[in-house]
């Protein structure tokens, strides 16, 4: 994946940084999309100690510098790899490797030397993103997005040096590469980041990598008997007009009905389901949709059941990108990793001396009525719960707070569970106009009293609560069902200016009546992120956060209600989370 830029565009960058704009400005122009660059010696020498300010405690991130997208997450052998786009020089995109990592839990991990980075005419200008596959007889190969000499991306494979090294610290990049070219209509700096590969009743291998033709967003379609000569399909495994560049693709099947369990991408048995997965460049959003696979006709065919364009179903409807799954067969499930760029200013990178996390991973399964999916903190995030605190059966009065004491509130989990069905009736009414939920957040905000709603959590609050963020529902009413509007909210996060603070939202597909009138939220709190999961995880919203003042022992929680009707708590449970044993790179 290219570089990202998901802040204000009101930021103020440092005199080295507007040159390297500038020169990316003339690359646009000559018609490059993207470009690797080299930073200088002085830059080097410039790059300050990485500080611990807002840094999180239990989330993936580098010591320092740069991370980005996660390539190729992959269970191999009892051990489980994280690949990540690292830039090992600078806190900003640039001089991109592929940063290794191990794990047995993909909670605690101990770094490994770099898996790939520029060395040969195929990627010497670049190490972008890509994906792995374990192919028969058990061995793993990675294909990444090489910029070669030309600026061109071209698609390379990578294959561990020694397969009895259980840590696969050492990776091989054959002379043959690239094993795919940007030839005929393919535009050559729109070519990249292609998925883990599938083996279908054809015997051949799939790929796909993310382009665009004009305004025609695709993913170009590869087959292959050896994995090392591959041919370009006649069409795309699927397209989408006037959506732009896809990026980081993602295609896998999940299960049709319950248990919530994952399959690998090869499975191909009757009644299966896909999810296509891609990352849009314009809006810096993962969108999705669900649907079928023809495996004779190599053709995906979405359900029809949600858009299929940047207004449809979102991973995660926040500051999450480039996401990437895998097939866990240790534990049978699914895994969804993502990117959590930061949203201070690229100054305050500089000065941090580290930007950029992955979000914690979770498990994903389709939910039970087969319209979205949903998704869960891996269970063992667990693990890092220590001292516990809980509020039981009691009602937030409108307009009142409650707080939650007792453990360090900046590094937390919270569950917790209300009961709504006795003031379901006083719902407002639902405006069929309020198609954008993110736009309803922001004029709904959290202080802006409903009939039911809003109500949920403050987090990274100070005591007065004139530093919070936000994580709420509101209920609305459309003729005999209900609408559930979920926001993260983080305009009063930090007294400090010039942070970019977007409020975020999602509609929450959940039927209140079939529950009882009960709602579930679960936020996963760490200095300057939070994570947030809505009804069991049918809805997400990632928000990056930097607090002044609610930081360390002097942050809080509350539990709020600033809705018309009372809110009842049927459980709240809170644990501080301990920090992992190994972390980072």
């Amino acid at each position: 994946m290219r570089r990202q830029n998901m802040r204000s565009s009101k930021e103020v960058l440092p005199k080295c940084l507007l040159l390297i704009l500038f020169a990316y400005i003339l690359l646009e122009k000559n018609g490059v999309e993207a470009s690797h660059r080299i930073a200088s010696t002085e830059e080097h020498k410039n790059v300050p100690p990485a500080t611990i300010s807002n840094r999180t405690g239990y989330h993936f991130q580098a010591p320092k510098n740069w991370i980005n997208d996660p390539n190729g997450p992959m269970y191999y052998n009892g051990i489980y790899h994280l690949f990540y786009q690292f830039n090992p020089l600078q806190p900003v995109w640039g001089n991109i490797v592929w940063a290794h990592s191990y794990s047995t839990d993909m909670i605690n991990w101990k770094p490994l030397q770099h898996a790939i980075y520029p060395t040969k005419p195929f990627d010497i200008n670049g190490c972008w993103s890509g994906s792995a596959t374990i192919l028969p007889g058990n061995k793993p190969v990675i294909m990444y997005t090489g910029i070669d000499g030309q600026n061109r991306q071209v698609q390379n494979v990578a294959f561990p040096k020694n397969l009895s090294d259980p840590y696969l610290r050492e990776w091989v990049k054959p002379d043959y590469n690239p094993v795919i070219k940007p030839e005929g209509e393919i535009n050559s700096s729109a070519f990249r980041d292609p998925t883990t590969a599938w083996y279908g009743p054809d015997s051949h291998w799939k790929t796909i990598i993310g382009s665009r033709k004009g305004r025609l967003g695709m993913a170009v379609l590869y087959k292959s008997r050896d994995f090392v000569k591959w041919v370009k399909a006649e069409n795309p495994l699927h397209s989408s007009q006037n959506s732009g560049m896809w990026e980081c693709p993602d295609f896998f099947p999940v299960l049709p009905k319950p248990p919530m369990l994952g399959v690998d991408n090869s499975v191909t048995r009757n009644g299966l389901k896909h999810v296509f997965k891609v990352s849009l460049d314009e809006t810096r959003y993962d969108y999705y949709t669900i649907g079928t696979y023809d495996f004779i006709h190599n053709k995906y065919v979405p359900n029809g059941l949600s858009p299929d364009n940047n207004t449809g179903l979102r991973f995660d409807y926040g500051n999450f990108y480039a996401s990437k799954t895998f097939f866990d067969e240790g534990k049978g499930r699914r895994v969804l990793w993502g990117w959590s760029n930061e949203s201070d200013s690229t100054q305050d990178d500089w000065g941090k001396g580290w930007a950029g996390i992955q979000t914690i991973p979770r498990a994903l399964w389709l939910d039970g009525n087969g319209r979205q999916v949903v998704q869960w903190p891996i269970e063992e995030v667990n693990k890092l719960r220590k001292k516990e605190v809980g509020i039981r059966r009691k009602t937030v009065k409108s307009g009142r707070v409650i707080e939650v004491k007792g453990i360090e509130a900046a590094q937390a989990d919270v569950e917790v569970s209300f009961d709504l069905s006795s003031s379901l009736d006083k719902a407002e009414k639902f405006n069929l106009s309020w198609s954008d939920p993110q736009k309803l957040c922001g004029q709904k905000g959290a202080e802006e009293k409903g009939g039911i709603g809003p109500f949920g959590l403050y987090v990274l609050a100070t005591d007065d609560r004139e530093e919070r963020t936000a994580v709420f529902f509101r209920i609305f009413k459309e003729g005999q069902k209900h609408v559930i509007l979920m926001c993260q909210d983080p305009t009063k996060s930090s007294k400090r200016t010039g942070l970019y603070k977007p409020t975020y939202g999602g509609f929450v597909n959940y039927d209140l009546r079939k529950s009882g009138g009960k709602l579930s939220l679960r936020t996963l709190i760490d200095h300057s992120v939070v994570e947030s999961f809505g009804a069991k995880g049918r809805t997400c919203i990632t928000s990056r956060v930097y607090p002044n003042f609610a930081v360390g022992s002097n942050a809080c929680i509350f539990a709020f209600n600033n809705g018309a009707e009372d809110v009842k708590i049927i459980e709240l449970t809170a644990w501080e989370i301990k920090r992992p044993l190994m972390n980072g790179i």
